[in-house]
């Protein structure tokens, strides 16, 4: 299985995706990937989302995460409907070790060095930095990661296109999480050219 550090180094920018319709979730899928950003990330906020995420698994070179897991049971319906990574807003330990058991790649959320500590104690380098903007930026990121020279972040929260790329300049920073590429009532062909805009500012 593939590694949360690898999946975060496929594209700089994984689309945070909120989607209420799951007949839409494939399209917009193929638009995604076909704007170079192949990493998608589907919030457990609405009904569609276990939907969704197997419609988006059937687009290839799609890599289709669930967000927003707070549960060991939202981790299990996350794996049965063939989500490929799990992301959570926190850091629990009964989360975490559910993922590292199943071998899965997981990225946990943390703000604070305790987060991070106590995701070192698990085995876990790797942390979504959340509510990035919020918890105070960039400076907060680059202060806290000082002391973790190990770890990798993908700051996620109030990131825009055009703060993203001074969060990418971080050495620490692998991706960025962002739902600007998908603006609510944007049709495919924005979509699609958003997501290569993100896609390059890897490059």
């Amino acid at each position: 299985m593939t590694s949360i550090g690898q999946i975060m180094r496929t594209a700089p920018v994984i689309p945070v995706l909120v989607i209420h319709d799951a007949l839409q979730a494939r399209p917009l899928a193929e638009a995604l990937v076909s704007g170079g950003l192949r990493v998608l990330e589907v919030t457990l906020r609405t009904p569609a989302a276990f939907d969704a995420i197997r419609r988006m698994n059937l687009v290839p070179g799609a890599i289709v995460g669930a967000g927003t897991v707070t549960s060991p049971e939202e981790f299990d319906e996350a794996l049965n409907v063939g989500a490929e990574f799990i992301v959570s807003p926190g850091l629990t330990e009964r989360v975490a070790r559910k993922a590292i058991g199943k071998d899965m790649p997981f990225l946990p959320g943390v703000a604070t060095a305790s987060d991070i500590m106590r995701g070192l104690d698990l085995g876990l380098t790797h942390f979504k930095f959340f509510p990035a903007a919020a918890a105070g930026g960039i400076k907060a990121l680059r202060a806290l990661s000082a002391p973790f020279a190990q770890c990798r972040f993908c700051p996620t929260g109030g990131i825009s296109a055009e703060t993203a790329p001074a969060w990418l300049a971080l050495d620490q920073v692998l991706c960025v999480g962002g739902s600007w590429i998908v603006p609510r009532g944007a049709d495919l062909a924005t979509v699609e050219a958003l997501a290569r805009e993100a896609a390059a500012m890897g490059r």
